[in-house]
């Protein structure tokens, strides 16, 4: 089993607190059915494929993107691999540049405890190399068409209205590690915790932009996961993802496709949460990603 990334740095007044939904995601990412759908269709090992970037975006405490950094060569087949995050909040982005600078710093540690205790030891290294997280509104710092895998955890809880995703700037902005027991200071933690849950009608204002997006930030090899619950109608949303199908496959279109990967719970018969992993065929040869980027 894959050691859970340490999150013990992260100040849980500003910032959303793993729990059944993430610990999804790592279950499911890191399940045999993924971890070999992942290696197959990124090429795996070291041949020679452009450098597959993957994205969580609203990473909160960096629980996901650190245990995707820190084990890519169990999970996806290959360490060659650029990790990158993007949230609204700048405490989550803090706290989950920490998250996974530890959580690569525990594999490598006992990569290197396993190599001194093995005659055969292992070559390579475990983890991929994390770029930076960066604040900003879903994909919105990225240019398109540059996502090979893309992770959403998204506010999918059902609310009268949507909170505003004001971005805090860097200059007015206490220190994460700082509490202050200030009016101000409660009403903006407030506020950053709600971004976290509330979805808006049905639960899904947020994520329905981000999924509406999608032909437009994953590249042509490109695959999402997103979390969804059962207030969210998955199932209608799988089956809008798979009208986005182009009618000519057989003239080089594109066949979309949404498949429940992992689910948790059940209520009345339906799952309380899902993840749904969305993906195309039909388009190119499968490898390119836009700029080339290698």
């Amino acid at each position: 089993m894959l050691p859970t990334p340490d999150t013990s740095h992260v100040p849980y007044q500003r910032v959303y607190e793993p729990a059944e939904d993430s610990f999804l995601l790592l279950d499911t990412l890191s399940s045999p059915s993924e971890t070999s759908f992942l290696t197959s269709h990124f090429g795996g090992g070291d041949q020679p494929t452009p450098t597959p970037l993957v994205l969580e975006v609203g990473p909160g405490s960096g629980v996901v993107i650190a245990f995707l950094t820190a084990n890519a060569r169990t999970i996806f087949g290959s360490s060659h691999l650029l990790t990158l995050a993007v949230d609204v909040n700048r405490f989550a982005c803090l706290a989950t540049k920490e998250t996974v600078l530890r959580a690569v710093a525990e594999t490598r540690t006992n990569t290197n405890t396993t190599t001194t205790n093995s005659s055969e030891g292992k070559s390579g290294s475990e983890s991929a190399t994390f770029l930076t997280p960066l604040q900003g509104d879903l994909t919105t710092p990225l240019r398109p068409n540059q996502v090979d895998i893309l992770v959403f955890n998204p506010p999918y809880v059902p609310t009268p209205d949507l909170p505003s995703p004001f971005l805090l700037p860097p200059s007015s902005s206490p220190s994460p590690t700082t509490t202050t027991s200030s009016s101000s200071s409660f009403a903006q933690d407030s506020h950053l915790l709600e971004l976290s849950y509330a979805g808006g009608k049905d639960g899904m204002e947020t994520t329905d932009r981000l999924i509406n997006s999608l032909p437009s930030v994953l590249s042509s090899r490109g695959v999402a996961y997103i979390l969804l619950c059962a207030q969210n109608k998955p199932d209608q949303v799988k089956q809008r993802i798979r009208a986005w199908s182009s009618p000519s496959l057989e003239e080089g279109g594109q066949k979309w496709k949404a498949e429940t990967v992992g689910f948790s719970g059940k209520q009345a018969g339906w799952e309380k949460l899902q993840i749904v992993r969305i993906w195309r065929d039909g388009d190119g040869d499968g490898n390119g990603n836009g700029d080339g980027r290698c």
